[in-house]
């Protein structure tokens, strides 16, 4: 059994003055909108250092079981044996683990930083990491989940994973995994994609008759690939496809992939921005081991997931909790839970009637350090069996 919590942000200047606040406080829930934030609810002046204190409600409850429990030392030394074999095949080109006391940080251009990725050089979650971090060290993975490995065995200090695209939609394995792992979100990216056809030097694009290319980027350049009258072949991801090109040298071989993997490759781009849609941007996490301390100095994004009670109109009530304090909902999600997806409503003899039970993962342009974000995710706790922060982080508004 667990207790539900709700962060608040606050600040002490004596380990004697932090405390955990009592089980019979309350939040003033009747006194919605903006009479929230007055300054008699809670007094954070004697504070100077930053510290996550928690409020506890009064019910308990059972953690959702999607949720990967957390390893004893010894289980996580043989986790780090059993899945060191999912990273990308050299592993040669891993950098050696960080000790605890090592930096986990670089400067601001993120000179010093290692960022795991899913795919190999020249993918769009590579493209992805080196915006968010100029000078990073990029750290190919072969899985998704290697990369959240990655960050958790202290391989790397972070990792980039897609999260949804405007054409495609949401990526929903990554969703899975953010509930599974214990990463926290500590930032976005939003990546323009630009699909290129590729082919050996020398190469017209009319000479082609296969194109290979991750599924998802085939369908985003329908018309092109049409209009060439082209077999299309299914590849792991757009960089693995435009390496295969390199490698195998066949000429009426092309790929769908970047600019950036044409130059890696020695591969001549045939055509640039040949998807149907040229508004079509990706949206990546930025995950990390630790939260960053959240602000108000620009604006922010917080990414939640929950379960809620059984009853008429209670998905309604959960989001009203944001209305009610004019917070903006920019993405709201919805996953049925895999170890436990349906759910018995009625014992009676006469039969049971069941449904999926699902998680809800939400974001909203507000920082948890603001005192409105703090009381909605604390109604919320009136409708919810389940809550967990997944990060609060400064929102992408560069293209």
């Amino acid at each position: 059994m667990a207790l539900k919590t709700v962060p608040i942000w606050a600040c002490c200047t004596n380990q004697q003055h932090c405390c955990t606040y009592p089980k019979s406080l309350k939040l003033g829930f009747p006194d919605y909108g903006s009479r929230l934030s007055g300054s008699n609810f809670l007094n954070f002046r004697p504070f100077r250092k930053w510290e996550c204190l928690v409020l506890l409600s009064e019910r308990a409850i059972t953690p959702v079981e999607d949720e990967e429990p957390l390893t004893s030392p010894a289980a996580a030394e043989d986790t780090q044996i059993t899945h060191s074999k999912r990273f990308h095949k050299d592993l040669q080109s891993l950098p050696k683990p960080l000790s605890a006391t090592g930096p986990s940080c670089g400067q601001g251009d993120g000179s010093k930083v290692r960022v795991a990725y899913q795919g190999i050089p020249g993918a769009y979650s590579e493209a992805a990491a080196l915006k968010a971090y100029p000078k990073c060290e990029t750290v190919p993975c072969d899985q998704f989940e290697a990369a959240f490995k990655a960050v958790e065995l202290w391989l790397v200090d972070k990792a980039v994973l897609p999260i949804e695209n405007s054409v495609g939609g949401s990526i929903h394995r990554n969703y899975d995994l953010l509930l599974r792992h214990r990463l926290h979100i500590v930032g976005e990216v939003q990546l323009v994609v630009n699909h290129c056809l590729l082919g050996l030097p020398g190469v017209r694009k009319e000479e082609l008759k296969r194109v290979v290319s991750h599924p998802q980027a085939l369908e985003q350049c329908n018309i092109m690939l049409n209009n060439l009258g082209v077999t299309r072949v299914n590849g792991d991801d757009t960089a693995s496809a435009a390496q295969i090109v390199a490698s195998e040298g066949t000429r009426d071989t092309g790929a769908v992939a970047s600019a950036r993997a044409a130059e890696i490759y020695g591969l001549s781009i045939l055509a640039e921005r040949i998807q149907d849609d040229q508004d079509n941007i990706t949206r990546f996490l930025i995950l990390a081991r630790e939260p960053i301390i959240p602000g108000t100095d620009r604006p922010y994004k917080t990414s939640i997931v929950f379960t809620l009670e059984e009853g008429p109109g209670v998905l309604f009530k959960a989001l009203a909790v944001f209305a009610l304090r004019e917070i903006n909902l920019t993405k709201i999600e919805s996953r049925p839970q895999k170890k436990r997806p349906l759910r018995v409503v009625d014992d009676s003899n006469k039969g049971s009637a069941k449904y999926f039970d699902y998680l809800f993962y939400i974001d909203f342009e507000a920082s948890m350090a603001e005192p409105r974000a703090q009381y909605a995710l604390g109604h919320l706790q009136e409708f919810a069996r389940f809550i967990r922060v997944l990060g609060c982080y400064p929102m992408d508004t560069a293209l």
